[in-house]
């Protein structure tokens, strides 16, 4: 018995030999992409200057130390911008995003068929471009400014906030629903007594974690002239203000670890 034991352990392996072909198969075109990706990525670097880079790094810190922090009264107006670039987009497209979900969900949409890819694709097409690349092609079209920032944020947050808005519609409780139906309710008093109550808690909290993220997306939106604290960031760059930059450096980050601090609190009090 002990020896039909010991060679039942010995024969005994987790995947058989043609699963274990195909793992090493796989292990081995993992590893050659990776070294194909990897001599493309680096085909025209120059290593002199990856090389030097520490220096540079510590040549740039140089110039960036101390802060200058009389700069500061001269960010309070683009910081404020910035917050009404994210806030104001973020509920530009909370509002669009939201009969979009609906149209997308598989249980309330009207027609699968058109209606649902239709708003599949605007989500997927939201969600493909950044944000920057929307300021990009509306600063060209409407010029620069806040407006171009507002639409910017607010087309990139569509696709965010309708996706998992729309995934929480499809994965509603049916018995509520059905015990809507059952009443004789119509359809739309159905999604306003069933849908919706289950919906708005994660609708709530998606909204305003996008509005944190969209926080540190304006940020970077004046840097093709979409207004904000980057346009300030743009110039100091340009002109090698680099004290200046330190302090830009230094609000951004204050600005987000309050806004996340105060999403962070919402969602408490919300949800």
């Amino acid at each position: 018995m002990s020896n039909t034991h010991s060679t039942y352990q010995a024969q005994w392996q987790k995947y058989s030999a043609k699963e274990s072909l195909w793992r090493w198969f796989g292990w081995l075109m993992f590893v050659s992409v990776c070294i194909y990706c990897w001599q493309v990525m680096n085909k025209d670097t120059m290593w002199f200057f990856v090389v030097d880079a520490p220096n540079q790094v510590a040549d740039i810190t140089g110039r960036m130390w101390p802060p200058r922090w009389s700069y500061m009264e001269q960010l309070w107006q683009p910081l404020w911008d910035t917050l009404n670039i994210a806030t104001l987009g973020t509920l530009l497209g909370v509002v669009m995003a939201f009969p979009v979900a609906f149209l997308a969900a598989r249980n309330t949409t009207p027609s699968r068929a058109f209606v649902r890819p239709v708003a599949l694709y605007i989500i997927a097409a939201s969600r493909s471009i950044n944000s920057l690349i929307w300021a990009l092609l509306l600063v060209a079209v409407l010029g620069p400014g806040l407006l171009a920032g507002i639409i910017a944020i607010a087309l990139r947050s569509i696709g965010f906030v309708a996706k998992l808005m729309y995934e929480a519609i499809e994965e509603v409780n049916k018995t509520q629903v059905a015990a809507i139906t059952a009443t004789g309710a119509s359809p739309l008093q159905i999604l306003d007594y069933a849908v919706m109550p289950q919906v708005l808690p994660n609708f709530i909290g998606t909204s305003i974690f996008r509005w944190d993220i969209n926080i540190r997306e304006s940020t970077v939106l004046g840097l093709v002239g979409a207004g904000g604290i980057g346009l300030k960031l743009q110039e100091s760059m340009a002109v090698l203000a680099w004290p200046q930059v330190t302090v830009i450096f230094l609000s951004i980050l204050a600005t987000v670890v309050v806004s996340e601090w105060v999403s962070a609190r919402c969602r408490h009090a919300l949800i």
